[in-house]
């Protein structure tokens, strides 16, 4: 059975021995390894949304709903990450900087997630996200560090993943690659 404040407290008690994400990834491999438990804990996704689970300076935990057929574009979050996919698909398509043009990227590689799947992301991965199935995705994204503020593959910093600045992403975003985030 999926604990929401046991599996911070695991991921917390973790990080105080190793402030890498090699720790916190067998804490959500072993959570995702259990998608009806989490489905269970966190209710069946029913919209796209981004909802914070836990949020200190040293980590953050987002359930991540991402909507049918939606799309982030590139971007580095300036720390490590570790995603696990409990419900859906999520597919990564890994960036490299240019050298002549250090604003400019190319793909470098792709993984898709499914139920049941993890992967720690490094502090410099860029990397951009689609859900390419036609329901709704859920993963567990932990981050560890307190900026939810990706800098986008251009270098400028994007407010996006601040909470009012989500809630207004619709101004800025269309409403296919944001679909309603947030709760």
């Amino acid at each position: 059975m999926f604990d929401v404040e046991e599996f911070v407290a695991d991921c917390r008690a973790v990080l105080e021995r190793d402030r890498s994400s090699a720790a916190v990834y067998e804490v959500v491999a072993r959570a995702v390894s259990e998608p009806s438990a989490l489905i269970k804990a966190l209710g069946e996704p029913a919209r796209g949304q981004i909802q914070r689970i836990y949020h200190s300076p040293q980590l953050t935990v987002l359930n991540v709903i991402w909507a049918p057929k939606m799309t982030i574009f590139p971007h580095n979050h300036d720390m490590w990450a570790v995603i696990g996919i409990y419900s859906g698909r999520e597919d990564n398509v890994f960036w490299r900087r240019l050298p002549e043009d250090s604003h400019r990227v190319e793909a470098a590689g792709a993984k898709s997630l499914c139920d049941k799947d993890a992967v720690p992301l490094g502090r410099d991965i860029i990397h951009s996200v689609t859900n390419p199935i036609g329901r709704l995705t859920g993963a567990l994204h932990v981050y560890g560090a307190t900026s939810l503020t990706p800098t986008a593959a251009n270098g400028t910093r994007n407010r996006f993943w601040n909470g009012p600045a989500i809630r207004s992403a619709s101004s800025r975003y269309s409403k296919k690659r944001i679909a309603g985030l947030i709760s």
